[in-house]
């Protein structure tokens, strides 16, 4: 089963503010949970909410496997910061998906 992956809109931004070597390196990843939402080197976070890192940078993202979605929610370097209001994270992908999750 191969999973769809959706972007939350503002993760474009957070791209744009990477250096390209490390862009391309997260967009890699990112499409590579299309196969496997859950690889080895993911941490879950919370219920469906999963955390998997790519060199100083974070990747955050919700599995919803009754749609097949891999939602991503932010991208950032590693801060603290960047796990704050992780229950916000994942009831803005479900608002997103609708019910399908």
């Amino acid at each position: 089963m191969r999973y769809s992956l959706k972007l939350h809109r503002g993760i474009e931004k957070q791209l744009q503010r990477m250096p390209l070597k490390d862009r391309e390196r997260v967009v890699e990843t990112m499409r590579s949970l299309c196969d496997d939402p859950r690889p080895h080197t993911a941490l879950q976070l919370q219920d469906n909410l999963y955390r998997v890192r790519v060199g100083d940078y974070r990747i955050l993202y919700a599995v919803f496997d009754r749609a097949l979605v891999v939602f991503v929610c932010k991208t950032a370097r590693r801060a603290e910061a960047t796990y704050r209001d992780l229950r916000r994270m994942v009831t803005r992908a479900k608002g997103e998906l609708g019910d399908k999750g």
